[in-house]
This record gives C-alpha cells, sequence and structure tokens, in this order.
C-alpha cells in the first residue's frame, strides 16, 4: 500500500487479534500480525483439549480481518532505534508502531524435578503434551493437578468428571481470587467429584519425581501424572530487547498503554504493565486492552493525543467439568462479590462466554471499531493512593 502506514502485532492471542483487527479502521494502515502458529488457540479452552472435550483451536480466517497479514513466525528482538522485529526464521519487519502483545504461559517451575516430571498446560503444545500422558496413563491412575487459580481448579474438575482420581495441590487457599461464598460453592462441586483439595502451606509441593509429589509438610502423594498450573510468566522479549519491565519481565507502559521506552510501541494483554499495575489476567482484559492498545496507535497516527486506560470488570468464570460451573461476580475495580452463578447455569454461562469471546473479534474483523466495554473510575484513585503510600527513594 503505498504511503501507508505500517503497524507490526507480536502475539496472535486474544490481545493480538482484537488489536490487530481494530487498526484496519484505517484504509492507510497496513497491519502484519507476527505469530508462531498458523491457528489460533482458544487458551480457554485448553483444560478442555487435555481433558479431550474440545480442540482449543480455531481458523484465523474466522476471527482475523482479511487485511491483516498473518506471519507465521516468532518475533527474538525488537530493535527499537531501527524500528523492526527480527524474526526467528531469519527475516526482518519494519514497522512505524509497534503492538506488543506476546501474552503469557506459566511460570517457571523452580521446585526440583517439576520441569522433568510435571506437565504444563498453558500453550497448545504443552496440553496435548498432557493430553497424550493421560491417555497412557491407567484410567485408575492417581493424577496431581499443581494450583489453585482458575487453570488448576477447571483442569482437576475436568479430569475428575472423567473419573480420574485427582488430588488439587492448591499451596494456599482455593481459588484466591473468588469471595469466600463463592470459594464454597467451587469446593462443594470439586468434592462431587471425587476431587481431594489439599490448601495451606503445607500442600506446597517441594519435590516431584515420576511418580510422586512432595509436600512441603512432609506428606507423599503418589501421581502416576502431574500437572503444572502454578504461577505466571511472560516471554522475555521485551527485556532481550533492552525495553523496561516490571520484575515479571511485563512491558513497562504508562496508562494510555505506551512503552515508557518509546511512544512508537504500545503494550497489550498479559504481557503489558500499565503504571506497573497490571490488570488481571483474562481473556476479558485482553481483548479491551488490545482495543485500546489499537485506538492509542490510531490516535498517533492521526495527530491526536491518547487517552488513558478506563477498563472496568464483571467477574470471572470457571468451568467444573462440562457439568457446571461457577460465574463469579465483580464490582468494576475487580473485587469479587458475594454474588454468583453456579451448576449447570454457570456451566451455560462459560460456554456462552467462550463462544462471545470468538464473536468479539470476528465482530471487530468485520466492523473495527465495534468492540466497547464497561470502565471503571476508581483505577485512576488506586494509582494515587499507591503513590502516596510508596517509599521514598
Amino acid at each position: 500500500m503505498a504511503d501507508s502506514t505500517e503497524v507490526v502485532v507480536i502475539g496472535g492471542g486474544y490481545a493480538g487479534v482484537l488489536a490487530a483487527n481494530r487498526l484496519t479502521r484505517r484504509g492507510d494502515v497496513a497491519v502484519t500480525l507476527v505469530n508462531p502458529r498458523p491457528v489460533f488457540v482458544e487458551r480457554i479452552r485448553l483444560h478442555q483439549l487435555a481433558g479431550g472435550t474440545h480442540g482449543a483451536v480455531a481458523d484465523y480466517r474466522d476471527v482475523l480481518a482479511p487485511r491483516v497479514r498473518l506471519v507465521v513466525d516468532s518475533a527474538v528482538r525488537i530493535g527499537a532505534g531501527e524500528r523492526t522485529v527480527a524474526l526467528a526464521g531469519g527475516g526482518t519487519l519494519g514497522y512505524d508502531h509497534l503492538v506488543y502483545a506476546a501474552g503469557s504461559g506459566g511460570g517457571r517451575a523452580d521446585v526440583p524435578g517439576a520441569t522433568e516430571f510435571a506437565h504444563p498446560v498453558a500453550t497448545l503444545e504443552d496440553a496435548r503434551r498432557l493430553k497424550d500422558a493421560l491417555a497412557a496413563a491407567p484410567a485408575a491412575a492417581e493424577v496431581t493437578v499443581v494450583g489453585a487459580g482458575p487453570t488448576g481448579i477447571e483442569t482437576a474438575a475436568e479430569l475428575a468428571e472423567q473419573g480420574r482420581r485427582v488430588v488439587l495441590a492448591c499451596g494456599g487457599v482455593l481459588g484466591p481470587y473468588l469471595h469466600p461464598k463463592g470459594r464454597r460453592s467451587v469446593a462443594r462441586r470439586l468434592d462431587r467429584l471425587g476431587v481431594r483439595v489439599l490448601e495451606g502451606p503445607g500442600a506446597a509441593v517441594a519435590a516431584v519425581t515420576a511418580d510422586t509429589v512432595r509436600l512441603a509438610d512432609g506428606r507423599e502423594l503418589p501421581s502416576r501424572v502431574t500437572v503444572w498450573t502454578a504461577g505466571f510468566g511472560v516471554p522475555d522479549l521485551a527485556a532481550r530487547s533492552g525495553l523496561r519491565t516490571d520484575t515479571l519481565g511485563r512491558l513497562l507502559t504508562d496508562e494510555t498503554l505506551t512503552s515508557v521506552d518509546d511512544p512508537r510501541i504500545v503494550a497489550a494483554g498479559d504481557a503489558a504493565a500499565p503504571s506497573d499495575l497490571p490488570f488481571r489476567m483474562s481473556c476479558q482484559s485482553a481483548t479491551r486492552l488490545g482495543a485500546h492498545a489499537a485506538d492509542t496507535v490510531l490516535r498517533r497516527i492521526a495527530g491526536q493525543p491518547p487517552e488513558p486506560v478506563n477498563l472496568g470488570f464483571f467477574g470471572q468464570c470457571i468451568s467444573l467439568g462440562r457439568g457446571a460451573g461457577i460465574f463469579q461476580f465483580a464490582d468494576r475495580d475487580d473485587t469479587a462479590t458475594g454474588r454468583y452463578i453456579s451448576g449447570r447455569l454457570g456451566a451455560r454461562v462459560k460456554e456462552v462466554v467462550c463462544r462471545s469471546t470468538l464473536k468479539h473479534l470476528a465482530h471487530e474483523a468485520r466492523k473495527p471499531g465495534s468492540l466497547t466495554w464497561v470502565a471503571d473510575g476508581s483505577r485512576r484513585e488506586r494509582l494515587q493512593a499507591r503513590d502516596r503510600t510508596a517509599p521514598a527513594r
């Protein structure tokens, strides 16, 4: 396209696809999406892939605007000074603006034996390997799921519903985000499925072997298959490229999602840390942050000042097998309330959320700029309160 503005989007997940689609609002913007896989991964269904109830992938033709060029490769370095992206395959892309939506994965398992013997479920490849490991294990074999967040709960429930003998090692409290009322509802469902839930510091995993899990309090659990869902991590691409990040490696940005180092780079999704106060990991925040990142780029192209992000939340969805689920309501500041939907209705709500997330991406591809979201006016107040109480440097 002659005299077009080149925008490269790194990462083809929920945030990256939404951003790429929204950027096509302008006919003079050429958008390139860089992603290591030729298919879109429904990350919120990876536990279903492991359990054999869903493939967890979609065709990019169904969710990506036709004008977006898909490059199946991995970014290995961002050259901010030269405005280039080096690719693993040896090529280089130039850009006028860059959207950093590199996504996230599981945390690095620094527990002895975890890397060798535990199966993560954070990527498509991880989930497929876990599925194979489960298929190779006897139906009565013990399975230990490590981590009590949504992924751990969903994986434990999915496998237990199929008759697996599952232990969920929390290493803390079950479902830390949940309100106590919602947490009790989840615990009841897991109990009905036969999941043995181990909470508290003593249930933290100290070591993993090929057939056991040792806990901090000395207990040893037989475990033919161990699933690791604890922790949080992001690719080190930003840090390797000399851009400032938070302690976990998320790109540091201001409230417009613009990198603190370069006004031509914006971030979205799990890999973004606006004002060093990142939003909770979720497809809800990823899509909205992707949209806002695109709006920031488009406003800069138009010579207008970008606006600060203003994102409110509804809650958190967790599937509890195919027969039940929970929707935990939250205030707009993402604080869980005592209201929730559970049981079969909760399962239907979760399925609607999963399907509607793809529909949001597809609709934005057809009608860029259509996605809207609720606002949360308290974020500025929380930032100000944090800054007032921060120790002097």
